[in-house]
């Protein structure tokens, strides 16, 4: 069975689409029951911040022919981007100009590089390893995974586990909260004296947390639409030396006019911050006679601060993709590590390739083991029958033998006459053939 994939990125689509095609977690089931039924084929969807791929392998596979084979491809790629426009509501044009559509051997590569960290904004990075396995997981529960897949995504976290500890992709990789800290220190220089408001309470900014408190910030504060996960968060910042307060997101509006630096990772499907909340939250600190720069780094997709803020004169407003520019600094120094990675996942694509050629065996094999067995079972029923009525036990032996070889080796006789007679075939597989019968003595 093949298996293809379609996909957007943060290095082929804007931040600006990529939101439009992210799927929340609510949204997953639906959408990969949907897919499923559309496509007749196994799904999965992988969507994060920087991506939404859409893998999948047909129930029914490419027919031979080298030139239907190119259609065949092109049609099933085709038919699964206007699917994932359908469900999305986009125009599958603006889709088909920003995606890539991958076949063959490419989707196993490309699943290979996304779980090692290769295909990330963040070379190396660890996140998307996570990712990819919830990904696999919602798969999972909601029914959309079979065999091919699974073995698919097995695969690529073993392939990313050797590279992560086989080669230096991941070491001293400049990570998205790193970056933001190191804008911060652009724009106030000493963040000792400013004050910092998370807002969320994921994996990214408990990153981003941990990353400001160490610049041990005048204030550090967590918005969190649950209030106890946020103070989770708190708490375990408080076990490292930090301090950090905790508030409810719906306090955010009022409590913004208090903080020079503001970090957003929410999976709201809108935006949580709109141009009228900042303007605001500006106008305070202007009646104060603060200084009204302030920094504000949106790290969610879907966005959660209107575009539009950043159109403020006093408002540093900064996205994924801006954060992106930064955490490329230093990827040449590690190339040599990067092309050690490539060559072990070009070993690991081969090794699927192989797999995917002995699945086009199964249903052959089971065929013929089905086969076998209803010609033993009636041969020896037929031998049954005779011994019972007082048959010679040595011809009834003799005759099911004789039987059983004259019924078992007919088809193999018959698809060698044909293999023999075929000028397609090369006498080196007929030599293989008759080698494979030949009798090894003990």
């Amino acid at each position: 069975m093949s298996v293809y994939a379609i996909g957007l990125n943060h290095t082929t689509a804007p931040v600006a689409l990529r939101e439009q095609f992210a799927f929340a977690a609510h949204e997953l089931a639906d959408g990969l029951a949907q897919l499923k039924e559309r496509l007749n084929a196994e799904v999965a969807l992988l969507s994060t911040c920087n991506r939404t791929e859409l893998y999948l392998a047909p129930s029914v596979s490419p027919i031979a022919s080298a030139n239907a084979n190119v259609h065949s491809h092109s049609h099933i790629l085709s038919h699964a981007l206007d699917s994932l426009s359908q469900l999305k509501k986009v125009p599958a044009a603006l889709l088909r100009s920003h995606s890539y559509q991958l076949h063959s051997t490419q989707p196993v590569r490309h699943a290979y590089r996304v779980a090692s960290g290769l295909d990330s904004m963040v070379l190396g990075e660890p996140q998307i390893l996570g990712q990819l396995k919830q990904a696999v997981r919602s798969a999972q529960d909601a029914g959309t995974l079979g065999t091919s897949l699974q073995h698919l995504f097995q695969q690529s976290f073993s392939v990313a586990k050797a590279v992560r500890t086989q080669t230096g992709v991941g070491a001293a990789s400049v990570s998205m909260a790193a970056a933001a800290v190191r804008l911060a220190q652009r724009i106030f220089g000493d963040l000792s004296q400013r004050s910092v408001l998370m807002i969320g309470a994921g994996e990214m900014i408990e990153l981003c947390a941990t990353h400001f408190a160490g610049h041990k910030p005048q204030t550090l504060t967590i918005a969190n639409r649950t209030v106890a996960r946020g103070q989770a968060l708190a708490d375990d910042l408080g076990k490292h030396g930090h301090t950090a307060q905790v508030i409810a997101l719906s306090q955010v509006p009022d409590a913004l006019g208090h903080y020079d630096i503001v970090i957003s990772c929410t999976a709201s499907t809108l935006p949580i911050i709109g141009l009228g909340v900042v303007q605001r939250a500006l106008a305070y600190k202007a009646s104060k006679h603060q200084q009204q720069t302030t920094m504000m780094v949106d790290l969610a997709v879907p966005r959660d601060i209107e575009p539009e803020v950043g159109k403020l004169g006093d408002v540093y407003l900064y996205t994924v993709d801006d954060l992106g520019r930064v955490v490329q600094e230093g990827r040449e120094s590690r190339s040599a590590a990067v092309a050690q990675a490539e060559q072990m996942i070009d070993e690991k694509v081969a090794d699927f390739v192989r797999w995917q050629a002995s699945r086009r065996a199964v249903p052959v094999i089971q065929a013929l083991q089905h086969h076998a067995q209803n010609i033993r079972q009636s041969e020896l029923d037929k031998a049954l029958k005779q011994l019972s009525t007082g048959a010679d036990a040595a011809h009834v032996l003799a005759q099911l033998s004789q039987q059983l070889t004259q019924k078992l080796l007919h088809g193999s006789l018959a698809m060698s006459q044909q293999l023999a007679t075929d000028p397609t075939i090369d006498d080196a597989v007929l030599q293989q053939l008759q080698h494979s019968y030949q009798v090894k003595r003990l």
